[in-house]
């Protein structure tokens, strides 16, 4: 399966997602038409409060594995990116929280999960945000410009990374933080899983193994790196998950319990570098608000 191929599943999936938000339907991680069947990684994510706060359309529309909003500390004033960015619901909440004088970006691929995005934020009514169209591979913004980025179950769907990665300490500011909910496996991984695109597309099948994800972080460049376990997925509970994928849960199960982890990502770019740093060497500079060719 090439990284293009993977790519436009991704993007088909997540196209129908945003549909089934936007007329009143409930976007599910595992292709499912209702919310029991996004079990065990989207449940129980935002809190009352949170949820009170937004847009229907957005709640309905999180496809996500983590709160990372909740988890990054934002502050004031800053600038934060939303790898990723689906329906806008972490956009939004980030918005909120870096308040008027910060900005909050949201990066997507998909047409459909824009859109809605753009109408969740004009309905709650946050003038801080701008949502960019582009792949989390090639991010849209020039070099050290954000100074924290946030991403919610979606780094393990992109079929490269390495450069998910690369471009994520290239447009952190000095200093900046790299703050993710995704979705980390513990242990070897069944081929059967691996090839299952309904699970890649459902937060499962691209996930990177917990020490890979620190090696990879660290070849980028980044300093600081903790992997913080959120949840841990157990076999019952991924059931209907498993039966939405198309597999036998009773055969699956034993092969993926405790397995699979939703983990809080951190990470730092540190604050001063030399042009010698191996981080730097061959970074892509980036011009204007798309990037140079």
């Amino acid at each position: 399966m090439t990284e293009t191929n993977i790519k436009e599943i991704v993007r088909q999936k997540y196209s129908e997602a945003a549909t089934r938000a936007a007329t009143g339907g409930t976007a599910c991680c595992g292709g499912g038409a209702e919310l029991s069947g996004c079990d065990p990684i989207t449940k129980n994510l935002y809190s009352d409060a949170e949820k009170g706060a937004l847009p229907a359309k957005a709640v309905a529309a999180s496809l996500g594995c983590g709160n990372p909003t909740a988890l990054a500390k934002l502050q004031a004033g800053e600038v934060v990116l939303d790898l990723g960015s689906g329906g806008g619901i972490d956009v939004i909440l980030s918005a909120r929280r870096v308040g008027p004088t910060g900005k909050a970006y949201g990066l997507d691929m998909t047409d459909e999960m824009l859109s809605l995005a753009r109408e969740n934020q004009k309905k709650a009514g946050v003038e801080n945000v701008e949502f960019l169209k582009g792949a989390i591979e090639n991010i849209p913004l020039p070099d050290n410009t954000v100074d924290v980025i946030i991403s919610n179950c979606v780094i393990n769907l992109s079929g490269d990374k390495d450069r998910v990665l690369s471009e994520a300490f290239r447009v952190l500011k000095p200093g900046g933080r790299f703050a993710i909910s995704d979705v980390v496996v513990r242990g070897k991984v069944p081929e059967d899983i691996r090839k299952s695109m309904e699970l890649w597309v459902g937060c499962i099948a691209g996930a990177l193994e917990e020490n890979q994800y620190r090696e990879k972080l660290a070849l980028a460049g980044f300093e600081s790196i903790d992997v913080e376990t959120t949840r841990v997925y157990r076999a019952d509970e991924a059931r209907e998950f498993l039966q939405a994928a198309g597999l036998d849960p009773d055969l699956v199960g034993p092969q993926i319990d405790g397995k699979f982890i939703s983990a809080f990502v951190r990470a730092a770019k540190p604050a001063s570098q030399t042009k010698s740093d191996p981080a730097i060497v061959g970074a892509k500079s980036c011009c204007g608000p798309t990037c140079c060719n």
